[in-house]
């Protein structure tokens, strides 16, 4: 499977969403690699992680974010459930299970209901490392400032802010680092 086959599908290369969607999921996929690369002893499925963290923001397409080039009309916190949708519609249930649970740190059920979230009521939480090791890497880079690379410290603090676990992202830190 080729990724960027299925982006092509939804994106129009060249674009400033494109160029930023591409960028963005290039460096979660290569941090990624890099800590698999580090515990070859995880047997972690690198293909796979490859392929999923490629993949993993392809439903913004459809979400209104306007600083990162998405003119869509949905939340933008409902960028992995539309991203599964169309995993899911072009053959890669796998996949979209990355989608819908790299958010944060993962959202549980009680987080959802908590904060009153537009998204279907269930656990959103990764479970494969494959899943944890791509969520993990997503946490360092931002599609609204491409070039930057967010130290342990500042994903912390962003945790704190919006809401995410920074007890799970140590155990990933641990766990990956």
């Amino acid at each position: 499977m080729n990724p960027i086959d299925i982006i092509d599908k939804y994106y129009t290369p060249g674009t400033k969403l494109y160029n930023t969607l591409i960028q963005h999921s290039t460096c979660v996929r290569d941090r990624a690699l890099y800590h698999a690369s580090l515990h070859p002893e995880l047997n972690i499925d690198i293909d796979f992680v490859a392929e999923a963290a490629m993949l993993h923001d392809i439903g913004v397409i459809y979400c209104h974010a306007p600083g990162i080039y998405c003119e869509g009309t949905q939340p933008y916190i409902c960028h992995g459930v539309i991203g599964a949708e169309l995993l899911r519609k072009e053959g890669f249930p796998i996949h979209a299970l990355v989608c819908e649970r790299h958010t944060g740190t993962g959202l549980t059920l009680e987080d959802i209901i908590k904060r009153d979230l537009p998204i279907p009521h269930q656990d959103f939480q990764p479970v494969s490392l494959e899943e944890q090791i791509i969520c993990f890497a997503d946490k360092f880079y931002s599609k609204a400032r491409l070039q930057d690379e967010d130290s342990v410290e500042k994903v912390r603090e962003k945790l704190r802010r919006h809401g995410g676990s920074v007890e799970k992202f140590d155990e990933w830190v641990k766990l990956f680092g």
